[in-house]
């Protein structure tokens, strides 16, 4: 059940007001927490994602006492203080080293998790390229058999979620400054980020190149926690201001061809009225018009002789 909390004043219900649901929702926040052991490459990992991320993101640089599989209390106090729905843990230890965990809330509760372990790791600042701007919105690409089962689903769209920013209703090609792509290949989750070059085509359109900005970061799927049926369901519910109004007894196909289906009462065809034309008559033979006249009158003249 979602929690409901009544306002006790007015300044406590423009406080609910703004962070109750709202039909389009702002930029979901994320918040990067460090366990209380981490490495040198999950604090790096860390800072470049937040960097990515940025402004809609929180980096917390100092270490929280949090095991998101053991105990989630504190990372839903965390998430309600700073209305984020989104957390990315980092630890290290012997039996999960390199160790990210990333979850989603809904009404500030846990709605899933899944944990990742880095294989490699390369930094942004380690590579001399060209980074993008702060705040700019990524185009993303996910290649792979991420369809091959509903665990990979749902990473891909946790992903999704993490990297998306806000959303827009019109795209400047020039505002699109980088591109992340996410592959899935052999169990290994391939992270890689490019920065999108626009160079002269002779066309209209410009031809588009990728330079790897970073980070480069490969992940495998440890422990997973799928949403629970009852809490995805509410998560996913779609309001009624967005759902399509429906039109009686019209259709459309996924190929966006509308079908309808009329009723009209019963009709009689013999009271059907055509329209008169010349051109619809029949034509008659000149030979056939010359016998029909001397029937004509030969049957005039036995009438008029019995009269």
């Amino acid at each position: 059940m979602l929690r409901k909390v009544k306002a006790k004043n007015a300044r406590t219900k423009r406080f609910l007001d703004n962070r109750a649901p709202k039909v389009v929702e702002n930029a979901k926040t994320s918040i990067m927490v460090r366990g209380s052991s981490s490495s040198a490459v999950v604090n790096q990992a860390l800072a470049d994602l937040y960097s990515i991320k940025k402004p809609n993101a929180v980096n917390f640089t100092k270490k929280n006492d949090v095991h998101p599989f053991e105990d989630t209390q504190k990372l839903e106090f965390y998430s309600q203080k700073n209305d984020a729905s989104l957390l990315l843990v980092g630890n290290h230890n012997k039996k999960r080293p390199h160790n990210l965990t990333l979850m989603r809330m809904f009404d500030y509760q846990v709605l899933d998790m899944y944990e990742f372990g880095i294989t490699q790791f390369v930094s942004l600042h380690d590579l001399n390229t060209p980074k993008c701007a702060v705040g700019m919105k990524p185009s993303l690409l996910f290649q792979g058999d991420w369809d091959s089962t509903p665990e990979l689903q749902n990473i891909q769209n946790a992903w999704l979620d993490f990297f998306q920013g806000e959303k827009v209703a019109t795209i400047n090609l020039a505002g699109l400054e980088y591109c992340i792509a996410i592959t899935h290949l052999n169990g290994t989750i391939h992270l890689r980020v490019y920065t999108a070059h626009l160079k002269k085509s002779g066309q209209k359109l410009p031809r588009i190149e990728l330079v790897e900005m970073g980070p480069r970061i490969d992940l495998t799927v440890r422990r997973t926690r799928p949403p629970v049926p009852e809490l995805w369901k509410a998560a996913t519910k779609m309001p009624k201001e967005l759902k399509p109004s429906k039109t009686k007894n019209i259709k459309t196909d996924v190929f966006g061809d509308k079908f309808g289906q009329l009723h009209m009462q019963k009709q009689d065809l013999a009271m059907l009225q055509t329209r008169k034309m010349k051109a619809l008559k029949r034509t008659r033979d000149p030979a056939e018009d010359a016998e029909d006249d001397d029937a004509a009158g030969a049957g005039s003249d036995v009438d008029m002789g019995e009269a």
